[in-house]
């Protein structure tokens, strides 16, 4: 994260430190003069963590050694108020206390744990999927449902073109690669976002489609819940927001039950279907009488075939995951994704197959799904056991979304082109705002369309083609210009998949417009609109804060004289230390000014310069996720003159202000005796709808440090 300064910048760093040197005087008198020992240690390597089998969190040892631990908030940090206490305690007991010194595991999935996590979302379109292209085709009566199997048929071959140009984008993306990266990394900004907005679109309405199926398949075999789907819909909502914001990690041999047992279900039901039907020598038994309320026509058939495509939701899960994997990883991933297309091909033709056999149509009353179990299994175990799985995977998939759609936002919050409050991790170490955001819009969405699947589809099959149609297209791009060996073939591969989805995206979003596709369309322009007026508002900033000759402040005294009389009177007089908070004089009172440093722009040259005006012991910090970054900010550092000292905290882990919190907290057992002045860069924006783009660390510091004593956070304004 750290900006990457162009060879103007540079120079002017080099001359901002040529100003320094004449007031700053020795460096090494500015270290001698720290009343505490910066280098605290660090945290341990991410490959010496280990997560416990149904665990997420694993306490680690912070800088200073302190035991790990996990600790509710001090009682500082609880609002004075009635309201705002019943609000507290109501969080922390649904949410759990705040986790502090602890590390997420990330856990590396075999092939047989990895299929069932990461295929729920593909897996589960079967019970939606074909009852949508059903739900079209019987508008055109018994004549309409013969084209149910030319349409399955063209669709599978989506599924299969599309799942081998998933498997050529794993081998060029090893590290992961979603339609987002691949499109910007391919085609440019614009198309990027494109890509992104059909993610987003499709995570919630799988949230809402998920739920909405799910409570069919509960209310297909309880028909007197019919009337609450709405409010159970919405506690299932509720139930997964407040899951994932405790931090419920998808733990493989948990999460696996349901997608095997839905598989094991269908498969079972096929099975049975197959059985009987070759009992009367595969004569399809006749369909109920059907009035048919439109004619035949290509548009209705174009219609059937772009909503049956939603059975294709999900598929490019294992191209997103490939680092979750065991080494091979992308073979492995490869490897899965060929399994899951598989699967999802055997039982999405397995379901229409026993349609047509059994003479299903769908009703409103229960599910396609529902009624092949009660002719194959009756009203036995059988058939509990395939609603119960079929409802459980259907949320399982709802969850999946849980960890799709935030780490989306959290990369285009990366790129500038959300707030940036996405980038942080809340205090139970999940990404809590892009969670509450996929809450809000997958309920409004879910009750807007009354828990119903059917209205839901038109707008499910716009946004997850058009992620599709730019992922593909992204990936032709890569091999016209990588062209290594078997390109060619790879290219040809992507292009069918690409130009397959297109049609898909097209023939959605024209003849599905009018029946809520226009709902989808609108908001992917909407979406594409903000996004760029937010990264317009962080260029200005980004403009607003870089280096240039006639805006760099300096401190416009010699200070290391002073700093050093003050360190000589202090040991003078060490006898008969007073303790923590019994200062009484102004002499008595020793400090340690503590500068956080993000970056060296114009905002922390300011509160560097501040810091060092105070005329004492100063020590910049500077957060770090990877070595890399750390070392290219001390090549600045040393660039400007390393007239300060510097400690670089390396954090894998956590986002940037809990490593703060630790460290000055370890400072703070050090010399309980000093009075620790964190100084803060901050940028004050004109307008107030723009405050919600910017973080607000220094709150968050004041609210973590309230607790302890003799610790003063206060912020230098850099306004815009």
């Amino acid at each position: 994260m750290l900006p990457t300064l162009d060879e103007e910048q540079l120079r002017v760093l080099r001359r901002v430190g040529r100003e320094w040197d004449r007031v700053s005087g020795d460096p090494g008198l500015w270290r001698r003069a720290l009343p505490v020992d910066p280098d605290l240690g660090s945290y341990p390597a991410p490959g010496e963590i280990r997560p416990a089998r149904f665990g997420r969190f694993v306490p680690i040892t912070p800088p200073g050694g302190r035991p790990p631990a996990v600790e509710a908030a001090g009682e500082a940090e609880i609002p004075a108020s009635l309201p705002g206490r019943v609000g507290y305690n109501v969080r922390r007991v649904v949410l759990g206390a705040p986790l502090k010194s602890t590390a997420i595991a990330h856990e590396r999935m075999r092939k047989l744990v990895a299929l069932p996590v990461l295929s729920a979302d593909a897996l589960s379109s079967v019970a939606y999927g074909p009852e949508a292209m059903l739900a079209i085709l019987v508008l055109g009566g018994t004549a309409g449902l013969r084209y149910s199997p030319p349409v399955a048929a063209t669709i599978v071959f989506l599924m299969l073109a599309v799942g081998v140009s998933y498997r050529q984008t794993i081998r060029a993306y090893p590290h992961g690669g979603g339609s987002y990266i691949v499109a910007s990394d391919n085609l440019g900004r614009v198309p990027g976002l494109v890509a992104a907005a059909g993610l987003m679109t499709d995570y919630i309405l799988t949230v809402a489609v998920s739920i909405a199926s799910g409570i069919a398949a509960i209310t297909s075999a309880v028909p007197s819940l019919v009337p609450d789907t709405v409010p159970i819909g919405g506690a299932v909502i509720a139930v997964l927001l407040a899951g994932n914001l405790r931090g419920v990690r998808q733990a493989g041999a948990l999460f696996a039950a349901p997608t095997y047992a839905f598989i094991i279900a269908v498969f079972a039901l096929v099975a049975v279907g197959l059985y009987d039907a070759a009992g009367r020598g595969f004569h399809p038994t006749p369909t109920p009488h059907l009035t048919a309320t439109e004619g035949i026509s290509v548009l209705l058939v174009l219609r059937a075939f772009a909503s049956g495509s939603t059975a294709m939701t999900g598929i490019e899960a294992i191209s997103n995951a490939v680092p979750a994997f065991t080494p091979v990883e992308w073979r492995n991933a490869r490897t899965t994704l060929t399994w899951m297309v598989g699967l999802l091909i055997a039982l999405f033709a397995g379901t229409i197959a026993m349609v047509q056999l059994d003479g299903v149509v769908p009703n409103t009353t229960e599910t396609v799904l529902s009624q092949l179990a009660h002719r194959s299994f009756g009203t036995g175990l059988m058939y509990v056991f395939t609603q119960a799985a079929t409802a459980a995977i259907l949320l399982l998939a709802a969850n999946t979304a849980y960890n799709d759609f935030p780490r989306v936002l959290f990369l285009l919050a990366r790129d500038h082109h959300a707030p940036r409050i996405f980038l942080r991790l809340g205090d139970r170490l999940a990404f809590s705002n892009g969670i509450i955001v996929l809450s809000a819009a997958a309920a409004v969405v879910y009750v807007a369309f009354g828990g119903k699947t059917e209205p839901l589809i038109p707008l499910f099959a716009v946004g997850v083609f058009l992620a599709f149609t730019m992922s593909q297209a992204g990936m032709v791009v890569h091999w016209w210009r990588l062209r290594d060996r078997h390109w060619r073939k790879s290219l040809f591969f992507n292009a069918t998949g690409g130009l397959l989805s297109a049609i898909v995206f097209i023939t959605a979003g024209i003849t599905k417009f009018t029946a809520g596709a226009w709902v989808a369309i609108l908001a992917v322009a909407l979406f594409i609109l903000v996004t760029m007026r937010i990264r317009h508002h962080y260029a200005r900033v980004a403009k607003a804060v870089a280096l240039h000759p006639h805006a760099i402040e300096v401190p416009q005294q010699t200070l290391a004289l002073r700093i050093g009389e003050q360190q000589a009177a202090r040991a003078a007089s060490q006898a008969g230390e007073s303790e923590a908070e019994a200062e009484e004089t102004p002499e008595e009172v020793q400090h340690l000014v503590v500068v956080p440093v993000a970056a060296l722009d114009l905002a922390g040259m300011r509160a560097l310069a501040y810091a060092a005006s105070l005329q004492q012991p100063v020590l910049a910090l500077h957060v770090s996720p990877d070595e890399d970054e750390a070392e290219r900010f001390r090549a600045y550092w040393r660039l400007w003159g390393d007239h300060l000292p510097l400690e670089a905290i390396l954090s894998p882990y956590r986002a940037i202000v809990v490593p703060l919190v630790n460290y000055i907290e370890s400072l703070h057992r050090q010399r309980p005796d000093v009075t620790l002045t964190v100084i803060l860069p901050e940028i004050v924006v004109r307008h107030w709808w723009h405050r919600v783009l910017h973080n607000h660390i220094a709150a968050r510091l004041r609210r973590a440090l309230r607790p302890l004593p003799k610790i003063v956070v206060t912020t230098v304004p850099f306004h815009v």
